[in-house]
C-alpha cells in the first residue's frame, strides 16, 4: 500500500526546519569533528573518525530523505468547511462500548508520532472516521477484532 502524499502545515515546517538544522549546523559540525580525526593520521584504529563518518552517512541519508519528501508532499491548510466532520488534520475523540476513550489528530505518514498521539491517514482507524461527523459510530478492525467506537469531538488547529 503505498502512503498518502499529505502533511500539515505544523508538520511540514517541522520537515524544513529538521532539514535546514541537519544541513546548516549538525552536519558542518560533524564535518569538522571527521576532518580533525582524519588528521590525526592511521584511520584503520581511529574510533573518532569512524564513528563521526557513521554519524555523517546517517545525516546524508536523512537529508536526502527529507528533501525528497518536502518536495513531494501536499501540504493540507485547514479550510472553514472541514468544520463538523472529519478530514485530514482533525483532531478527534472517540469512546467505545467499554466508555474507554482515545484522542488522536489524523496527519500524514511522515508526521505519525504515538506519544503525540498522531495516527495516519491511512491507517483503518483514520479511515473509517474520514468524512463523519460528531455522534456517528464506526467499526475498526483491530488485532483483538471488531470494535465500535463513538465519535465524541472534531476540533481542527487553526494555525
Amino acid at each position: 500500500m503505498s502512503k498518502t502524499k499529505l502533511i500539515t502545515a505544523k508538520g511540514y515546517q517541522k520537515l524544513k526546519d529538521e532539514l535546514n538544522h541537519l544541513w546548516k549546523v549538525y552536519r558542518p559540525e560533524i564535518t569538522q569533528k571527521v576532518t580533525w580525526a582524519a588528521s590525526l593520521g592511521d584511520r584503520s584504529e581511529n574510533a573518532d573518525y569512524k564513528e563521526n563518518k557513521r554519524i555523517l552517512r546517517q545525516i546524508d541519508s536523512r537529508v536526502r530523505h527529507l528533501s525528497k519528501c518536502i518536495e513531494t508532499l501536499t501540504v493540507v491548510h485547514y479550510s472553514p468547511e472541514q468544520e463538523g466532520k472529519v478530514y485530514f488534520g482533525a483532531s478527534v475523540t472517540v469512546e467505545n462500548d467499554d466508555e474507554e476513550q482515545k484522542q488522536f489528530q489524523i496527519v500524514g505518514p511522515e508526521e505519525i508520532d504515538a506519544q503525540a498521539d498522531k495516527i495516519s491517514i491511512d491507517s483503518p482507524m483514520a479511515r473509517a472516521l474520514l468524512s463523519k461527523e460528531i455522534g456517528d459510530e464506526i467499526s475498526v478492525q483491530t488485532p483483538n477484532g471488531m470494535q465500535d467506537w463513538c465519535i465524541l469531538s472534531i476540533r481542527y488547529d487553526h494555525t
